[in-house]
């Protein structure tokens, strides 16, 4: 009896190992870049999907992806197809063309593509306890999150300042699509969405932060974390998804164009829907390519925006107080990117929370629990 259950022990100690050694976070951008996009098909020969695709079936057709080892190629055809259908190229940069230093505590990241140039900066907060390197929770745009989640803690803290790549605003004096100091660089990307080119000088600013290294940073690269609110929440989804760099992201009330499922919002009325959103964010082909109906042929789905950032962490905050935000859409679609987590054993890298009574983008005290535990699980862990 006791050789039976320590060979089960055994066996369960054996099954869990493989999904204990799966990275938590990489050293590069992109882990799949070597593999070739697979074909896009032109939308009229794309099939009607009615329920959300399987985010772990291959391109192709031909099964399912069931060992992790295969899991960078069927990332990189997500990515491929976000990128065609919605929200345009990220291109690729060479480490040659960054140049990195620190003006004090200010990083600053000049990026040259050809005879044009753009320069990023941003200040980084460093903690009063612990000992460099330190890790580092970025806020896209800013970050919402309460300080009082980081005081106390080794964590270092900083903005990136998205207008230095695209200057749109809803609220404020903007340039209009292909104007943008991004645009300098790649005029033929003109028709991009702001999300493509947002996630692109996020990578930059890591770019910076790695080729300086820890002893002028004081960063672990390694425990990088984004996060944001509300269209911001929506930037740190697409940060993280597309940068492998990124160990934690947290997707504050990110609303349709996030982490809730096109297909889904379709279905309800007075949500942030494919065709109710803010076209200076997607490329305008994507409204016009899956507009109604049509939204039924996207051959991508957004659970799988969150799916590409496992294995890595990810956390979902959601606020059903404001129906605009689609957070049952957020919740279906959730359910279908844990499935990504499960099917390599790491399930518990995966979080979704959605509570009310609390005004937009205010984090309220019930979720600071699940919100501490991620940042000490995968910023803080030994």
């Amino acid at each position: 009896m006791k050789s039976f259950l320590a060979t089960i022990v055994l066996l369960v100690l054996c099954l869990q190992t493989p999904a204990q050694e799966l990275p938590r976070v990489y050293e590069q951008e992109n882990t799949g870049c070597m593999f070739p996009a697979p074909p896009m098909l032109a939308v009229d020969e794309l099939p009607v999907i009615h329920d959300l695709p399987d985010a772990l079936l291959w391109h192709n057709g031909s099964g399912r992806v069931t060992d992790f080892n295969d899991w960078e190629r069927r990332r990189n055809e997500i990515a491929a197809m976000i990128q065609h259908y919605g929200i345009g190229i990220k291109p690729q940069v060479a480490q040659e063309q960054i140049r990195a230093r620190m003006d004090g505590d200010t990083l600053i990241v000049e990026v040259t593509v050809g005879s044009q140039s753009l320069t990023l900066r941003s200040t980084i907060h460093y903690p009063k306890v612990g000992q460099p390197p330190y890790a580092l929770m970025i806020g896209t745009s800013m970050l919402a999150l309460p300080k009082v989640l980081f005081d106390n803690r080794p964590i270092a803290t900083m903005n990136f300042h998205e207008a230095q790549v695209n200057d749109y605003s809803q609220w404020r004096k903007h340039h209009e699509r292909g104007q943008h100091d991004f645009d300098r660089l790649y005029p033929e990307l003109k028709d991009n969405g702001a999300y493509s080119e947002w996630a692109w000088g996020m990578s930059r600013l890591i770019d910076g932060l790695q080729l300086l290294g820890t002893s002028q940073t004081k960063i672990d690269c390694r425990r990088i974390g984004v996060s944001g609110c509300s269209y911001a929440g929506k930037m740190a989804l697409f940060c993280g998804a597309f940068d492998e760099r990124i160990a934690l992201t947290i997707a504050q009330e990110p609303g349709g164009g996030g982490a809730a499922a096109w297909r889904t919002s379709h279905q309800m009325d007075s949500v942030e829907c494919l065709d109710k959103t803010d076209y200076h964010w997607f490329m305008e082909s994507q409204r016009q390519n899956f507009g109604g109906n049509n939204v039924y042929r996207l051959p991508y789905d957004h659970h799988e925006l969150c799916a590409m950032v496992c294995p890595r962490a990810l956390l979902l905050l959601g606020n059903p107080d404001y129906k605009w935000l689609a957070d049952e859409s957020m919740r279906v679609s959730a359910d279908a990117a844990r499935q990504v987590w499960q099917q390599f054993g790491i399930s518990d890298r995966f979080g979704c929370d959605i509570v009310g009574g609390h005004p937009h983008c205010q984090l309220p005290e019930s979720q600071y629990p699940i919100v501490q535990s991620f940042i000490d699980r995968f910023l803080l862990y030994p």
